[in-house]
Order: C-alpha cells, then structure tokens, then sequence
C-alpha cells in the first residue's frame, strides 16, 4: 500500500494543490497530515483522498477544522493518532517534542512514526521503527525541505517528492 505523507501545509494552497496533484500521479489514495493544516478553508483541497490528520500547535479552530473534515469524510484524530495501514501500525503526532517522537519510536509499539513541526524532511529508523518527517510548506522553508513524503508500506521505501511553492 502507497500512502501520502504531509505536514505543515500552513494555509498555502498553491502547495496543497501541488501535493495533491503529486499524490495523484503517484497513485496514492490515502493520505496522513501531521498537522498545522491552519484554517479549515483548505480542506477542501484534499477531497477525494481518505484523509486522516491530527492537530498542530497552530491548529486553533477545532470546530471548524472537525466540520471540515466531516464534509470531506476525512478524520481529525486530535493531538495523536494510532492508526493502521496496510497490516502496519502508525503513531501520528505533530511531534513538538523530538524526545515524544523518539520515545514512540523506541516503544517497538509502531512500524512507523509520522510527525512534523521541525520543517525539517526526516527519514530515519529506530530498532525496526522508520521515523518520517514529509517537510513542509511555511514561507521560510528552504527549498530542501518543501516536501511531502510517498511510503510504500510493503517495500518500507519513502520518496521525498519536491513541491516547488
């Protein structure tokens, strides 16, 4: 299974647009955000892909975020989410603390961590566990790291795909 790995969009819809149309091609249908989505008006931007997604520390309309995510029939998980794809099991945090990222890694609990926050692409393994950071897409970014991430949960491959906003 070939899952999409976002985060950190923070309202920047011509990214999402991209990411999106990435995912597409890529044949993904099933796609994680990490959080810091901002406003729910972007929401709409992921129809037509199962989205679940957890809260970011800029993530400050919950309301409306939950209704967005209901007209999508994506998921808003909260804070943290135990989910599983593919026969694999995933912790999904926004990751404000590198030391929680870590400690959900080193659980043996997860095949995969995903997390964002750091505006950092990330890709590295913990006994067994892949830890995954797709980058993200705030305005002082570099360039290196406005990514979204495509992991192949049979191969454990993660590609990095640029976007280029």
């Amino acid at each position: 299974m070939r899952l999409g790995i976002v985060s950190d969009t923070h309202d920047n819809v011509a990214a999402i647009e991209q990411a999106t149309e990435r995912f597409r091609e890529e044949e993904v249908e099933t796609l994680i955000h990490c959080g810091d989505f901002i406003a729910p008006p972007v929401l709409p931007f992921f129809e037509g892909f199962t989205l679940h997604g957890v809260l970011g520390n800029n993530d400050g309309e919950r309301e409306g975020l939950e209704a967005g995510f209901e007209a999508i029939d994506g998921e808003l998980h909260g804070r943290f989410a135990e989910l599983e794809f593919g026969g694999k099991r995933f912790a999904v945090l926004h990751g404000e603390s590198k030391e929680e990222v870590e400690s959900r890694a080193e659980s043996g609990e997860y095949d995969y961590v995903c997390y964002g926050h750091h505006h950092e692409r990330e890709r590295h393994e913990v006994d067994g566990t892949l830890v995954i950071n797709p980058g993200a897409h705030f305005p002082t970014v570099p360039d290196e790291h406005r990514t979204v991430a495509v992991l192949d949960t049979e191969t454990d491959e993660v590609r990095f795909l640029e976007i280029e906003v």
